[in-house]
């Protein structure tokens, strides 16, 4: 019932459903121990608590997770009247200044040392190059890679659908490289099986990737074997290449968040503090000498 809502009522998608769930879970198996489970019986302190221990752990946007899991999970309960209180008000925030730190990225000639270190020689290889290369090229998320159904590449057309946040679906042109690289992958590598997502496992049982973690993994291994050591190693590192990319060929902000797919142009903005020729432009001279 919680997962129906969730989908229906605010428009997420099964990945980020799946992401909520074990945090909800981790929270009411310390909360109940052996004791019998009466959600009536929580307590904001319970909450509060739970967040406070578990957050030094964990990275920014992890604890924004966990916290925004928290609040749709107690909202639901209570719009079930199994609270008596909204309990969505005690979960604490997790601060984080906004464009505080330099987007994470991949020069050009990385990428492309990124996508040469991938084994196309082997059916594992030609599958992963098919997903670096939607990644790096077309700039999509994780999620939206993981849960890529057949019937939304458009052959014909050469286009591709992309079920993004919120259910928002955009059209996409397919590259030629791309295009290429997922028909090679789906006549010569993909298994038959029931699934009709695209990306499935090699080994059986032939199935979609349980969750969003396998493409950071596929990303993180393909760093390591071109020997790249970039600072931050996940799926969205190729999204930040090719938004920073685009901005050092003279893309605008606009562009940008055409293909990236950014409902808000506030989301873009961040992507200015990479331009550094433009920012270097606008900085006033050092003065010279003290004040006399």
């Amino acid at each position: 019932m919680l997962t129906s809502s969730m989908r229906s009522e605010r428009g997420l998608v099964s990945s980020t459903i799946l992401g909520y769930q074990p945090y909800a879970r981790k929270f009411l198996v310390e909360r109940c121990r052996k004791e019998p489970l009466v959600l009536k019986e929580i307590k904001a302190s319970d909450v509060s608590d739970f967040v406070l221990r578990h957050c030094r752990r964990l990275s920014v946007k992890r604890a924004q997770l966990m916290t925004t899991a928290f609040r749709s999970f107690f909202r639901f309960l209570f719009q079930k009247r199994d609270l008596g209180a909204d309990l969505a008000a005690s979960v604490p925030g997790v601060a984080d200044w906004r464009r505080s730190t330099v987007p994470k990225y991949l020069t050009p000639e990385e990428v492309q040392r990124l996508l040469r270190a991938c084994d196309r020689r082997t059916s594992n290889g030609r599958r992963d190059y098919a997903i670096l290369l939607l990644l790096a090229r077309l700039g999509l998320r994780a999620g939206e890679v993981v849960s890529l159904p057949l019937e939304d590449i458009n052959w014909r057309a050469g286009e591709i659908l992309v079920r993004g946040k919120g259910l928002l679906h955009d059209r996409m042109p397919l590259p030629a490289d791309v295009g290429k690289a997922l028909a090679s992958y789906l006549r010569r590598d993909r298994p038959a099986c029931q699934t009709r997502r695209v990306f499935v496992c090699m080994k059986a049982p032939h199935r979609g990737f349980a969750a969003c973690a396998t493409l950071p993994t596929i990303v993180r291994c393909a760093i390591e074997r071109a020997n790249l050591h970039p600072p931050s190693k996940g799926a969205h590192l190729l999204r930040h290449s090719l938004a920073t990319s685009m901005l050092r060929s003279g893309a605008t902000m606009g562009e940008i968040g055409e293909v990236l797919r950014h409902r808000n142009p506030n989301t873009t903005e961040i992507y200015a503090k990479v331009d550094f020729e433009g920012l270097r432009s606008l900085a006033h001279p050092w003065p010279v000498g003290g004040a006399q």
